[in-house]
């Protein structure tokens, strides 16, 4: 919640709508389809969205993240110009590499949505919970003719909603600069391969949305599930990759190994990579942005000879992410599993 939130005067028009809804003559054991009226849930939801929307904090974001994507764009416009004057540039799928493209000063678009996202997540789920606590709004809200679940599930998908909102807000901002730049408009499958990355992208951020509202159910103060969940952000972003890469040089065998030894270490050491959601959506998104790419594991000599240098179809890069995305939907649901569980189990007191 925001700090419209702690205005008694919005509170009071929440309850009115929730009473209105709870009282209405004649109309009890409805559904609230029948009664022509919204439901609690909904009527939550667009609390928390407007909410969000008015707040400082998500002005202050998007417009660091617009910003910053703005400039991805003019990196990879320039890049591509640099390509096109070069005679051995690849001028296939160049619609997708604005997405991915860059001239070295600034990151690409897929890199600050994988830096820059979890900030969004964690920003409007840190304080979901415990700021209505701690203002005394949560028994109040929950004395009302509303279900548990129905609150925290109002609460995710409000924020989720306005994760999508501004992902797709931005794909379709780079889309539409990229066509200026390029000349030509993107083919269906680069059309289908955007969206696909965009939605990646919001099941990426959800996870972080997720996370950060476990932590405001587990600890009472803001502050705290707030550094916890920039901690654990910056830990699998920055700290997660050195460690895996100590492990690694640790546990290299030597490389006069026989080849088994070697594919399974490396497997060892992909797999151990791949418990981070950020190497998961680096993954995922390498896959659908970058059709050439046609393995995310080690691969043999006997199986590159013969091999034909070729992009592969839709259907094949999503089979090949596929795992993938699986991975960053259960960790997603996981987390939310564990936010539902620990909400229903926590005691409400309604302060005066």
């Amino acid at each position: 919640m925001t700090e419209t939130s702690a205005n008694p005067n919005a509170i009071r028009r929440k309850l009115a709508r929730l009473r209105e809804f709870a009282r209405r003559p004649g109309e009890t054991g409805l559904d609230p389809a029948a009664r022509g009226t919204a439901s609690p849930f909904w009527v939550i939801v667009q609390k928390e969205f407007g909410d969000h929307m008015r707040s400082w904090r998500f002005g202050i974001l998007i417009g660091i993240i617009a910003l910053a994507c703005i400039g991805s764009i003019y990196a990879a416009v320039t890049a591509l110009k640099d390509g096109a004057r070069s005679q051995d540039a690849d001028t296939s799928f160049l619609f997708l590499q604005m997405f991915t493209a860059s001239d070295g000063t600034l990151p690409a678009f897929s890199t600050f949505v994988s830096f820059l996202g979890p900030l969004m997540g964690i920003a409007l789920g840190f304080d979901a919970i415990n700021s209505e606590r701690g203002k005394g709004t949560l028994g109040r809200l929950l004395s009302q003719p509303i279900y548990r679940d129905d609150f925290i599930r109002a609460k995710f998908t409000a924020s989720l909603l306005l994760i999508a909102i501004v992902l797709f807000a931005l794909g379709f901002l780079v889309m539409g600069l990229g066509l200026f730049a390029i000349g030509y408009p993107p083919t269906p499958e680069e059309a289908i391969r955007v969206v696909l990355f965009l939605v990646v992208g919001v099941i990426y951020v959800g996870f972080w949305l997720n996370l950060s509202m476990l932590l405001s159910i587990r600890f009472r103060q803001a502050a705290t599930s707030a550094l916890s969940g920039i901690a654990l952000w910056i830990f699998f972003t920055v700290f997660y990759g050195m460690i895996a890469g100590i492990v690694d040089k640790a546990t290299a065998p030597p490389e006069t190994s026989a080849l088994g030894i070697l594919l399974r270490h490396a497997n060892n050491m992909l797999l151990l990579n791949r418990l981070s959601p950020s190497y998961l959506f680096s993954e995922t998104t390498g896959t659908l942005l970058t059709p050439g790419i046609r393995s995310l594991g080690p691969l043999t000599t006997e199986q590159v000879v013969g091999a034909i240098a070729s992009p592969l179809p839709l259907g094949q890069s999503l089979l090949l992410c596929w795992p993938q995305l699986v991975g960053l939907l259960a960790a997603t649901m996981i987390c939310f599993g564990l936010s539902y569980a620990l909400f229903m189990r926590q005691e409400v007191r309604s302060r005066a």
